[in-house]
Parts: structure tokens; sequence; C-alpha cells
């Protein structure tokens, strides 16, 4: 019974990734709180220090700089076991001091690196409160052990405050996943906010989505979750998979196939350091690409449908259909997000047009004026993204818009009178509401295809659910609407369907727990 409490009471304190960015978001708006008279509401010495217990690879570092972006304030990250004692605290340095009538020499420190990167950070981006990161906190030489602690309790490195407003967010992982790692003392775990994070494929999914992933990644987790996180020690050494390995995994996937470069079981073993699974994966993804040409998925989008496809896709396994469908996703998903990157660079053009316009009303002469007017407003534009990029606060997608509309700014500089212009500017927009109607033509196929498979069958419950789930369609369905997604989410009762077929998937995944994924005839996994 006292083992049992015990396990309760450990996974009541873990939480997923996405809890912990929440709460650390939810702690940072109540240290920089402010009263009328502009102090903090907590005072800086009762502002705890999160610390951020998790495994390696779990996404620590990436919801730090979310958190940032998303509260608009600065972030200075550092990895301490990168550092030396010089390096954090400062270096060591003889000055004369009077103390009652007699000179003493005293011993003082340089101002700490990671103190001065804090100062810097302020000075480039006007921004004065931020988040200092310090990731690997436990794993530090013995030297450096008694500074972190003292980092903890007192907010210093060395005779150095960090600077007010600036909330300290540590990071490390249990021993467990490192032989390094130093325990905290009681004194110290009793000065911080101690949050345990655990890896959760579903939350990370949300993740991948938004960052679009490679979709053999996303599909192939789909089926085998239980290899989404797995560290094992072995005679022969630790095994692991990780969150982290499997992003970087990603990228080069996107980039081998530009290059036309084979992706096999040596390749994928670089990021994913877990042979089975590694393996596993590399049959997966033959899989993947064999159904890709199979069903001719860029085909089934433009409305050109084999009824072979359609036949074979009715017969097929559920994995191999869980596999079609994780293509049809991933394929859409690039058109929802190219959708969400044009509204994104229109709309950001219509601002920035309107506040030309303005300055021109009244102007004398406003043909010759439109060019510099627009110059104006571009070399604004180009500061204020320098200052955003600075600070961290843009993600892929603002960068690439905001980009797209500075280029754009400087072809219209060349435009003449602001009729021009305005001319201009409607083409880019007609050219979005193109791109969304092709984008619902698109969506509008894949249906048919599913239905043409499936009927009104669960896989319909299941697309819905994955295009609910991912942030560009999401956004997509949400402005522009689509019929039959309101009539699957609504009609086929989508809560209670899509827990079923989460059951299923379940027991397909009890079933295959264990066997390698192998080529055969195509279809069996």
């Amino acid at each position: 019974m006292e083992e049992a409490a015990l396990e309760q009471e450990g996974r009541d304190r873990t939480v997923n990734i996405k809890r912990a960015k929440e709460e650390i978001k939810n702690t940072i708006e109540a240290y920089l709180l402010k009263d009328s008279f502009g102090n903090y509401v907590i005072p800086a010495i009762r502002q705890r220090p999160v610390l951020l217990m998790g495994p390696p690879g779990v996404g620590k570092t990436q919801i730090m700089e979310q958190i940032a972006r998303e509260c608009r304030i600065g972030l200075v990250a550092y990895t301490i076991t990168h550092h030396t004692r010089q390096s954090a605290v400062g270096l060591p340095f003889i000055r004369e001091k009077e103390y009652d009538g007699k000179v003493y020499s005293v011993t003082e420190y340089t101002m700490s690196e990671i103190i001065g990167a804090i100062h810097e950070k302020m000075e480039k981006t006007g921004i004065r409160e931020g988040i200092l990161f310090i990731d690997e906190i436990n794993c530090v030489s013995e030297t450096m052990a008694p500074m972190m602690l003292q980092f903890l309790q007192c907010k210093t490195f060395g005779n150095q405050q960090v600077p007010e407003g600036w909330v300290i967010v540590a990071a490390g992982n249990p021993p467990e996943y490192n032989k390094s790692v130093r325990d905290f003392d009681v004194v110290t775990l009793d000065r911080v906010k101690r949050l345990d994070v655990e890896a959760d494929y579903g939350v990370w999914k949300e993740y991948a989505y938004r960052e679009q992933l490679h979709g053999a990644v996303i599909s192939y987790l789909d089926i085998r979750k239980n290899n989404f996180y797995q560290i094992e020690t072995t005679v022969d050494g630790t095994l692991f998979a990780t969150a982290r390995g499997w992003e970087d995994l990603s990228q080069i996937l996107y980039v081998y196939e530009k290059l036309g470069k084979p992706v096999d079981a040596q390749v994928v073993g670089q990021y994913i350091q877990f042979p089975r699974i590694a393996r596993d994966f590399a049959n997966y993804l033959e899989l993947y690409y064999k159904y890709h040409r199979d069903y001719q998925i860029d085909e089934v989008l433009a409305g050109n449908v084999q009824p072979s496809a359609i036949s074979k896709l009715h017969f097929a396994d559920f994995d191999e259909r869980l596999s079609v469908m994780g293509l049809l996703l991933s394929r859409l998903g690039e058109e929802f997000r190219l959708c969400y990157l044009k509204d994104l660079m229109v709309t950001g053009l219509f601002d920035h047009l309107k506040a030309v316009q303005r300055k021109l009303t009244g102007a004398a002469d406003p043909e010759k004026k439109t060019a510099l007017l627009v110059k104006e407003e571009r070399l604004q534009a180009e500061e204020q993204l320098k200052k955003e990029l600075e600070a961290g606060h843009l993600d892929k997608v603002s960068e690439t818009a905001k980009r797209q509309i500075l280029m754009w700014m400087e072809g219209a500089e060349k435009a003449g009178d602001f009729e021009a212009v305005r001319a201009s500017f409607a083409a880019e927009a007609d050219g979005r509401q193109q791109l969304i109607d092709e984008t619902s033509e698109k969506l509008e196929y894949a249906f048919d295809f599913l239905e043409a498979a499936f009927g009104q069958g669960q896989e319909l419950v299941l697309f819905v659910t994955e295009l609910t789930a991912g942030f560009f369609s999401a956004w997509f369905i949400r402005e522009n609407g689509c019929d039959r997604y309101y009539k699957y989410n609504k009609g086929l009762l989508f809560a209670e369907r899509g827990r079923a077929i989460s059951d299923r998937i379940e027991e397909a995944k009890e079933l295959m727990t264990g066997a390698d994924l192998s080529m055969g005839d195509g279809r069996s996994m």
C-alpha cells in the first residue's frame, strides 16, 4: 500500500510538456505583475526559480522559446555544462578598499558572462523583462555545484544579481538518464518550484503538426506510439529514441528527398539510436513511399482517382489505411500552411499600405511621394523585423511572411503612383483567394476518395480528428469552412466514435508490439 501511495504521489507531480508550458507561463505572468506603484507584486526574493526535471530530448528548451515568444519577453539560454566556473561567475581581480582608515586588498569579480548576456539582450532589444534559462543545471562539475546552489537560492552568480524582471527557469535530467547528475538538498528544493516532465506523444504530435514534421514520422508514431520515447540500458550501452531525435530525423528526411538520396536503417540510426526502432522505421519508410506511389496521392488531391486505388484501400489492412490517411494529411498540411503563410503576408501588407495611404492624404504631390513613403514604411518594417528576430519573438512562418512583405514593398517602390501599388496589392489578394479555393478543392477530393473507399465509416471520423489536431488545418477550416468536415464532426458523434477508434488503434498496436515492419506484399506490418 505504501509503495502504491508513493507511485501515485509521483504521478500526481508529473506533467506533460504542454502542462509544464502552461505552468511556467502562469508563473511568469504572476512574477511580472506590478502594483499601481510599478513594483512587482511578488518581490524578487519570493520569486522561486522554476526547476524543470525531465528526460533528455523531451522539449524543455523548445517550450522556453515558445513561452518567450508568446509572452513577448526576452530569453537568454545557457547549457551550464558548457561553462567553466570563471565564465559563469567572472574572473577575479584585486581592488584596494579602505575600511576604518586602513587599506585592504579585496578580491572582486568581473561581470559573469551570463549576467552580461542578459544586459546585452536588454540593450539590443529594449526588452527589460525575460527568462534566464539554465539547462543541465544538475550535471555541473564539483567546482560549479556550490555556485549553482547559490544561484537557485539567491539568484546570483558570484556577487552579481540577476536583473530584476528576469525569471529563472532551470532544467535538469533525472539520475536514471545521466550518471553525472547531482542531487539537490532539501534547503535548495524548498526554494524552487519543481515540475517533473514526462514524454507524451499526443502533446508532441500537436507540435509536430505545427512545425510540419515529416508525414512518415507522424504516421509511423501513430501506429508505434510506444516507440516515440524509449531509453534502455543494456550491456552494449544506452539505447534511446527521443522527441529531439524524431524531429531532427524529420529534417534530414526532407533534405534527402530533395537530393534524391536514400534513407536506410543506418541513416535512421544516426538519429534514433535504438537499433530495433531504427530498423522498424526504415522498413516503414519504404512502405510509406510505396503507398505514395501506389495510391498516387497528388492525383487523388487533383480529383483523378483510379478505381483500382479505391478498391485497394477498401480491402487494405487497418495500418495501411492509417498510413494512406497520413499521406493525405501530410500533403494537405503543406497546402494549409501555404494558405496560412499567404494570409499572413497579405494581411500584414495591407496594414503597411494603409499606413502609406494615410500619409499620402493631403500630400502636395502624391505621385512623387508614393515611392518615398513606401520606402520609408519598408525601412521601418525592416528595423522592426530586426528587433523581433533579436528578441526571438517570431516563429518560422511569421518570419517568412515578413520577409516576403519586405521583398514586395521593395518592388512596389518602382510602381509609380499609389493606384499602381493598389492594383499590385489587389493581385496579391486575388492570389490568396485562388490558393484558398484550390486548397478547399483538394480537401473535398480527399473526402471524395475516403468516402469512396470507406463509405461513412470510422476512418472518416479519424480523418476529421486529425484535421482538428493540426494547427494549420484547424485554422484553414475555421477561416474558410468545410461542410463535410462539420458533417462528420457532428453527425457521427465525433467524440464518442473517436474514443472507440483510439481504443481500436491501441488494440492493434498491442498485437503488433515487438514485431518488426516488413515489406511483405506491401500491405502487412
